[in-house]
């Protein structure tokens, strides 16, 4: 540093010219553009003019995007009738894979109902689970995509209307499970904790005695090994991904066309559905503006405050 613009947009340019062996683009423009990003932000956080501010790397890089101008591939959305979907599929409740039935609705339930990225539920601990008794579960994000400085976030989890689908209860299934594992008690016990309180047909979101905070900073979602043996090490965002594919291929739908991120996707778009605003929705996805919930709003809720619903047709 400093970098030349001309070597910078040299650089660039070489990125979109990479090709793969199958003859496809080496890299999206998406990818081109976070590392010109990347690269005025080294040139920022040392007190250097970064290269971006000379107007031939800003249009090098719009060049960039008009010659590669394809839509972005977005992963479809699970909306609430989807959630109900699959999380029906899950309600047999019995050792061993009812453990696995448990751990997926409340990582499925939180993601959705939180507006969850993948790395920010692979981060939650179970001390950063706050039980609230007037609204349900609070859970602290310490720190996500657009939140670099660690400020943190609190989002809340509601007690739902149907046992089923409500937030709170799954988590609580889960956590009752983990704790059996945590405090050292053997296979029969954590089947005892999964009959008593593992079947989805009853709110058990209520009781006082849930309302003590667990301090304690081991994970909160962990994976799982044959026989409903929970691991104590962390799941990572690919395999929350990995969640949401197998469930939502055991529901009869297309898993290629889903991802971890159809949690976060489908919250924002069925708000949008449901009437929400911009703002309201920001209180729990953490998006700093706008810009990225339009390409929601435009692209999975097309009609919601058309004109075109009331031209009479």
């Amino acid at each position: 540093m400093p970098a030349p613009a001309e070597v910078v947009i040299g650089y660039l340019t070489s990125m979109a010219a990479s090709i793969r062996p199958d003859g496809k683009p080496a890299y999206a423009p998406a990818t081109i553009v976070r590392r010109a990003s990347s690269i005025n932000a080294q040139h920022v956080a040392a007190g250097i003019a970064p290269p971006g501010a000379d107007g031939r790397v800003s249009r090098s890089i719009k060049g960039i995007k008009r010659s590669r101008s394809t839509p972005q591939r977005r992963v479809a959305p699970l909306l609430t009738n989807d959630m109900r979907l699959l999380l029906e599929g899950m309600t047999a409740r019995t050792w061993p894979d009812g453990v696995g039935a448990i751990r997926d609705s409340a990582l499925m339930l939180t993601g959705f109902a939180g507006a969850f990225r993948r790395s920010e539920l692979s981060a939650l601990n179970l001390s950063d689970v706050i039980p609230d008794p007037a609204d349900g579960i609070y859970l602290r994000v310490r720190r996500s995509k657009t939140d670099q400085e660690g400020e943190g976030q609190i989002k809340g989890l509601p007690y739902g209307v149907h046992p089923l689908t409500c937030p709170p209860c799954a988590l609580y299934r889960w956590m009752d499970l983990v704790r059996a594992i945590d405090r050292g008690k053997n296979r029969n016990q954590v089947m005892l904790a999964l009959s008593k309180s593992g079947q989805p047909n009853s709110h058990i979101c209520r009781d006082v005695r849930r309302l003590k905070r667990i301090v304690d900073e081991s994970p909160l979602f962990r994976p799982l090994a044959g026989g409903g043996v929970i691991k104590p090490a962390r799941m990572n965002g690919h395999a929350v991904g990995e969640v949401v594919k197998r469930r939502v291929a055991a529901a009869g739908l297309n898993p290629d066309l889903y991802s971890g991120h159809s949690l976060r996707a489908g919250f924002v778009t069925q708000a949008f559905k449901s009437g929400s605003d911009s703002r309201s929705i920001r209180r729990q996805t953490g998006h700093t503006g706008d810009a990225i919930l339009s390409v929601y709003d435009r692209e999975n809720a097309p009609l919601e405050g058309n004109a075109v619903r009331n031209v009479g047709l």
